[in-house]
């Protein structure tokens, strides 16, 4: 009888205690409920309908009319029209004769082959297609970079040697400018002149004749800007496994080395399994903070080739198209959802707490 009182004794108090934790924590569910949920509400509910910024057109429901728009996609088959007497390979119709344009226009994105035959792939909305496209080969070959140089980096300043805490700052300069003002600084070297200190390392190492376009071309716009955001946040990212490597013992260190193992096996079997959950941190901020990159787009590149996010300002900016920008909010939101989701899972960090 008396363990019996005790078992409820406790129950009740763990409830009480329960109840009190939920108590205190609803002032911070209503905040998040505010500044959070409604927003995003908000936005998901814009993006059904075809709301303009500052008009007084009534807004109507469309449905998932803005998705279709920005994701529609046509694959056809190019019709052979002749064949080339140089060559004896086969010509194509244009893409412009091929690609529907009523009601819908879907004009051209790329091109390929598959067995004998060609096909053209169409967009409703190439912009924001290509700009889908850029905004990932940006975000996986930033983020990979910057991992890499910054575990270098931290594991250079992990380690005793003189004046650390002086390199320890001097390397989170680039960091602690401000983005516009970097990108602005990068703009002048990246310049296709002799202004452009690039352009004149490029012409000294025989590069080039000093006159490379480096934010006015397919070619090197993108490589640009991936270069100019990895000298910027390559600082953020060794700050981070920076401060998961000092919580790792010197004594495991010492033991390993006891058991004969080599530099390079202490990293893959202890460093990198310990700063796990660093890791996770830092990749989660980082490809979420790059996967919704403005600054750097809109300062280097204008409206000459979009991410996502300059693309989504233009559109609500530009054109005033407010259900659309949201659209286009919406499917940001659903990247950064999945690619935070698939770390967690790839590092498995809930199994290690």
């Amino acid at each position: 009888m008396v363990k019996n009182k005790s078992k409820k004794t406790s129950r009740s108090l763990s409830q009480q205690e329960e109840r009190l934790a939920y108590l205190l924590l609803l002032p911070t569910f209503i905040v998040i409920l505010l500044i959070a949920v409604y927003p995003l509400g908000k936005v998901f509910y814009s993006s059904l309908t075809n709301q303009r910024f500052a008009s007084s057109q009534p807004v109507e429901f469309v449905g998932l009319d803005n998705y279709k728009r920005l994701l529609g996609i046509k694959i056809m088959e190019l019709p052979i029209v002749g064949v080339d007497p140089e060559t004896n390979e086969p010509e194509y119709e244009r893409a412009l004769q091929v690609l529907p344009r009523q009601p819908i226009r879907f004009r051209e994105i790329g091109q390929f082959s598959f067995g004998d035959k060609r096909y053209i792939i169409g967009a409703s909305d190439r912009d924001f297609l290509l700009a889908i496209k850029d905004t990932l080969v940006f975000t996986v070959t930033s983020v990979f970079l910057e991992t890499v140089l910054g575990l270098f980096i931290a594991l250079i300043m992990n380690s005793k040697f003189k004046s650390r805490g002086v390199m320890r700052a001097v390397m989170l300069i680039p960091w602690a400018i401000p983005t516009v003002v970097s990108a602005r600084m990068w703009q002048w070297m990246l310049a296709p002149t002799r202004v452009g200190i690039i352009n004149v390392i490029f012409q000294k190492m025989g590069l080039g004749n000093g006159q490379i376009p480096f934010l006015r071309t397919n070619t090197w716009s993108l490589p640009a800007i991936i270069a100019v955001d990895v000298w910027k946040t390559t600082p953020f990212m060794a700050l981070l496994l920076l401060a998961g490597l000092q919580l790792i013992s010197n004594d495991i260190y010492e033991a390993a080395k006891v058991d004969g193992a080599s530099s390079i096996r202490q990293l893959f079997t202890i460093t990198l399994p310990l700063i796990k959950p660093s890791l996770a941190v830092a990749l989660v901020f980082r490809t979420l903070d790059a996967l919704r990159v403005f600054d750097v787009f809109q300062v280097l590149l204008a409206q000459t080739r979009y991410s996502m996010a300059t693309y989504n300002y233009y559109q609500l900016i530009g054109n005033r198209e407010m259900g659309l920008s949201s659209a286009v909010g919406v499917i940001i939101f659903l990247f950064i959802f999945i690619f935070a989701f698939l770390y967690i899972r790839m590092l498995g960090v809930e199994h290690n707490e």
